[in-house]
């Protein structure tokens, strides 16, 4: 339950639903917000989604009482209660698969439970991690081959073994659960994840074919899942309306939004946005304002709702002519997809990468936790569409590290240097590719077929 997994699950929801398959999106009441205006707007379309509810425990595990998604969890020692409450609604939703009697769950890594759920009801359970293959590959030989153990010190890099392309990492880059065998908070919902994974029936990728193939390829050979690519889901969402509304209402008027960007020339425009769970400490986003100021390019920047306090004294004054700032919600695939963006600075989540990868925009990359730092890798090294600010440290809350001249560096280079030109070609080349992947008769739409037809023969055959 957070915004970066229930966007796409919409849109998968809207995919199966288009090829004429019922789809049931199951979700908390505060989340229902996120799904009901698209699922209203498919319904004119004569496309039919439902939407069930779940009751979510949050007061029963010492939460708040309105904390049903990641990004409104008080602090990150809470992270535990959450998953347990998540894990509490499994009675109420098995009841809901009795009364609906589903072909297929497809569920969120991070509710591991519903493995056995399926299996009870002897149905096939998909799992969907919201992220790419490539980073699967690396956090599986990361986990096998445990490379960070030959290194003497946090800040050496070392080679992650067995993959299609040299990648290193530091120490400070990986999750505390990769390097670590000790018991913490997390490690054994992380346990619990891997287990029902290998127990699922097979694991579906908001990504294509032809992004990653070397490591579709080495997934299915090395990991030896059962996988679907069926992506870029969110190139299924082809009017205004639905662009602009994507997760949330927009804090901008499009419209007003567009018009900005109307004035602008092609490829002027920096983007920077950081999704809605990155937190960086104040000191470091003083450094990012004076970073972008000090790039000399126009640029649009999404700010949180309660961020807004540590702006430098004048910054809003001196930059008002080349710079638009959205507090709030921002229609992000209305405005990567517009031609006066030249360059998008991500925190590398999944989603937001892959928006930019459909609209064809280069990107300047930060990664903060997660698995950011190996789309990073994915973006600047393997597709060589985009260049990094040098972030060296996973960190869940209070990030920071990056200095102004690394930030305005890194703008300058993917927008005015000599190496932009290539940036922005091969970045369009992916563009290309996107579309036509899920174009009739391409990868991912038949990626579609095939999910939908092994679902079907593992009905009818009794697997």
């Amino acid at each position: 339950m957070a915004q970066g997994h229930m966007i796409p699950t919409l849109d998968m929801a809207k995919l199966v639903a288009s090829r004429g398959v019922k789809a049931t999106i199951i979700t908390t009441p505060l989340n229902e917000s996120v799904f009901s205006k698209a699922i209203e707007r498919n319904k004119h379309l004569g496309i039919e989604i439902d939407i069930r509810l779940l009751k979510f425990p949050a007061k029963e595990n010492d939460l708040p009482e309105d904390c049903e998604r990641l990004d409104l969890i008080p602090s990150d020692d809470k992270l535990p209660n959450f998953l347990k409450a998540a894990a509490m609604m499994k009675d109420e939703f098995e009841q809901l698969i009795e009364e609906c009697r589903p072909n297929c769950l497809v569920s969120d890594m991070f509710l591991p439970w519903t493995t056995d759920s399926a299996a009870k009801f002897d149905i096939p359970r998909i799992v969907f991690h919201g992220t790419s293959y490539f980073a699967l590959c690396v956090v599986d030989s990361i986990r096998r081959n445990k490379p960070f153990k030959n290194v003497t010190s946090d800040t050496e890099t070392f080679v992650v073994p067995d993959l299609p392309h040299e990648i290193k990492l530091t120490r400070t880059q990986l999750s505390p659960f990769e390097q670590s065998d000790e018991e913490t908070g997390m490690t054994p919902m992380i346990k619990a994840v891997r287990e029902s994974d290998a127990k699922s029936y097979g694991v579906i990728f908001n990504s294509f074919y032809e992004l990653e193939s070397d490591y579709v390829e080495h997934y299915t050979k090395v990991v030896g899942r059962k996988n679907w690519a069926i992506g870029p889901l969110s190139l299924c969402n082809r009017d205004i309306e639905d662009k602009a509304e994507r997760g949330r209402k927009s804090s901008i008027d499009e419209h007003e939004c567009l018009k900005w960007l109307d004035s602008k020339k092609s490829s002027s425009i920096v983007y920077v946005c950081f999704g809605s769970t990155a937190d960086f400490t104040t000191a470091q986003m003083q450094e990012l304002a004076m970073g972008l100021e000090a790039s000399g390019q126009d640029f649009i920047w999404v700010i949180r709702t309660g961020n807004e306090d540590w702006l430098p004294e004048g910054f809003e004054e001196r930059t008002k002519e080349n710079g638009l700032i959205i507090r709030g919600w921002a229609p992000q695939v209305l405005i990567l997809d517009h031609e006066a963006i030249g360059a998008f600075v991500t925190h590398c989540g999944w989603n937001s990468t892959l928006e930019g990868i459909s609209a064809g925009v280069p990107m300047v990359t930060w990664p903060v936790f997660a698995e950011q730092f190996c789309n990073e890798k994915l973006v600047t090294e393997v597709m060589r569409t985009g260049a990094g600010v040098g972030s060296m440290q996973w960190k869940r809350t209070a990030s920071e590290g990056v200095k102004r001249e690394a930030i305005a560096k890194a703008i300058k280079r993917v927008m005015a240097s000599e190496e932009a030109e290539g940036f922005r070609s091969r970045a369009k080349e992916y563009k290309e590719m996107a579309r036509e992947a899920i174009e009739e008769g391409g990868s991912s739409y038949n990626g579609w077929a095939t999910l939908l037809q092994d679902i079907t023969s593992y009905t009818s055959t009794g697997h």
